[in-house]
């Protein structure tokens, strides 16, 4: 059964997934290794995992027996993308403030 897709909001919108994450930024693990720092079955964190990696928070890559899981910047750059662009609509409308406070104190004094 595919998995549903998700936008970056609703993949880190899991407190298990950005506990992975926050693993991943000391170091690659194994999915063995990080399945043991959950109290939830190895079929689920693979599951949150799969999520991570379709979303571009993570890579997989094999090495041997094992699968090694890396956090990736694709994610994060989504992410980054849409608060920049919110920074920048607070950013102009706090300019347009200042300029009007700054018009409104300047034609006080001139009075």
């Amino acid at each position: 059964m595919p998995l549903p897709t998700l936008d970056v909001f609703q993949v880190i919108a899991d407190k298990n997934r950005r506990e992975i994450l926050h693993l991943l930024t000391k170091e690659s693990l194994t999915i063995n290794h990080l399945a043991d720092n959950f109290p939830i079955s190895r079929p689920a964190v693979s599951k949150h995992i799969k999520i991570l990696q379709e979303a571009g928070f993570i890579s997989i890559r094999d090495q041997g027996r094992e699968r090694y899981c890396t956090i990736q910047k694709e994610g994060f750059d989504r992410l980054r993308e849409w608060i920049q662009y919110f920074d920048s609509f607070w950013a102009a409308k706090f300019a347009k403030l200042e300029s009007i406070l700054n018009n409104t104190k300047n034609n006080q004094h001139g009075k």
